[in-house]
């Protein structure tokens, strides 16, 4: 399939493949490419922190290891739950990962479950873990993003905005003039990278940069979900604003109320 992507106040013009070689006859995706190149710059980030703060190389690789399977598990599963009516008549077509149908919260969610459980099992800090994996997703999901835009998804509703994008898919118009919504995430999500790396500077609790994280992303993604065209539903509300004020106010309560307790136990 070729994506032909334009962004016509801009005067960019672009055509994608979504598939750019073939393995054993096997198509290669960009979008595969992509994600997997956002692992790797946070596994790199991970990896320096880790080192830093005296966590075992081995406990790291481990956790690595059984979180990003565990994350694209449950990335499907979480899709395919809010999009059952998709597959309810073709069970075989919740295996079919390359058809595509992954949600990022569904990938967070379990990513995060699988390392706190190793942290407990092996008594690590898990705060602290916890800190270093908030930036290592930021990066991951910075970059991609990007995947979203090669396939032509993720897009929002129609604007007048001079960045406005078009999308054909094999000649087929299948948006006109609409947010590039994955563009506005990117950017956020890569600013987010910035400010978390200042914010751990003058954290006062392991774990605080990762509630920070929690903030951050649910408020932007808060946002940027409302003007989405593709929304996951639970009944009228869009699932990943529901997520997103619930990450929002419980990372909020969380830095204040231990942020308060620092400050009190400072003051005497």
């Amino acid at each position: 399939m070729n994506n032909h992507i334009a962004f016509p106040g801009l005067g960019l013009d672009f055509n994608v493949s979504r598939s750019l070689f073939s393995v054993f006859g096997m198509p290669v995706y960009s979008y595969g490419l992509i994600i997997a190149w956002g692992v790797i710059l946070g596994f790199i980030y991970a990896a320096r922190e880790v080192k830093k703060q005296g966590i075992s190389q081995d406990d790291f690789l481990n956790m690595f290891l059984i979180a990003v399977p565990v994350a694209i598990v449950s990335a499907r599963l979480y899709y395919v739950i809010f999009s059952w009516d998709s597959y309810k008549d073709n069970l075989l077509e919740i295996f079919n990962i390359r058809g595509g149908g992954l949600a990022i919260y569904g990938g967070v969610i379990g990513a995060s479950a699988s390392v706190l459980i190793y942290c407990v099992k092996k008594r690590i800090n898990k705060g602290t873990v916890f800190d270093i994996l908030a930036v290592g997703l930021l990066i991951g999901q910075a970059v991609g993003r990007w995947g979203n835009f090669v396939n032509g998804e993720a897009f929002g509703a129609q604007t007048t905005l001079p960045w406005a994008m078009t999308i054909k898919q094999d000649g087929m118009l299948v948006a006109y003039l609409v947010h590039p919504t994955f563009f506005y995430e990117s950017i956020l999500n890569a600013m987010g990278v910035l400010a978390l790396c200042l914010y751990k500077r003058i954290k006062v609790f392991e774990g605080e940069v990762f509630c920070a994280y929690m903030v951050w992303y649910g408020f932007t993604r808060m946002i940027i979900e409302g003007l989405r065209a593709d929304s996951l539903y639970l009944g009228a509300f869009r699932i990943s604003q529901l997520i997103s004020a619930i990450l929002l106010v419980t990372g909020l309560v969380i830095i204040i109320k231990n942020r308060k307790k620092y400050l009190t136990k400072s003051r005497f």
